[in-house]
């Protein structure tokens, strides 16, 4: 790894605070944490102050989350992040997506239905020009309101920024995707 997790014995206070965020206190500790936790401890100030917007994008969205997870698994494709691919296929299914719309979706960017359709290239044109077209906003509104359009575009925001720290610090995929990171 790149930037290695955080020594057990550095495991103090200020990172049990960072982590209450997101994690219950028996899962508050280097084995139970996960990877990405792990090494993102490193700066607990940070790691507090990220976790919590990301817990308001996975707990507290106006988005619905098959549409969370859809957005996110495009994110983790394009971005070739594993840790996050592997993740959110998890939490995809347990929102209701197929493996074949995790596939054909995610991998592809093709869906049958049209709104995932729109999604998926709302993701990718937000991705190569950080902004939606006017008529890319209008077609999202057609089923999302305002603030579910503000959640859509911090949700990708959010998981490319996780995707380029991932990558960059090297955090690996756990072997068990207990919890969502």
């Amino acid at each position: 790894m790149a930037l290695p997790p955080l020594p057990e014995d550095q495991w103090d206070d200020d990172v049990d605070h960072a982590l209450a965020r997101m994690l219950p206190k028996e899962r508050r500790n280097p084995t139970e944490a996960g990877n990405a936790l792990s090494v993102l401890v490193n700066h607990p100030r940070l790691t507090r102050a990220f976790l919590g917007f990301n817990t308001h994008l996975l707990f507290g969205s106006t988005l619905k989350p098959r549409l969370r997870e859809l957005a996110v698994l495009r994110v983790a494709h394009r971005r070739e992040c594993a840790y996050e691919w592997q993740h959110h296929v998890e939490m995809g299914r347990a929102a209701g997506l197929t493996d074949a719309e995790i596939d054909a979706a995610a991998r592809t960017g093709t869906a049958p239905d049209a709104f995932d359709r729109l999604v998926l290239d709302a993701v990718d044109e937000l991705d190569e020009k950080s902004a939606l077209s006017e008529q890319t906003w209008t077609a999202l509104g057609t089923r999302l309101d305002d603030r579910q359009r503000m959640d859509f575009v911090f949700t990708v925001g959010c998981y490319t920024t996780l995707a380029m720290a991932f990558n960059t610090f090297g955090v690996a995929p756990d072997e068990t995707a207990a919890m969502p990171h």
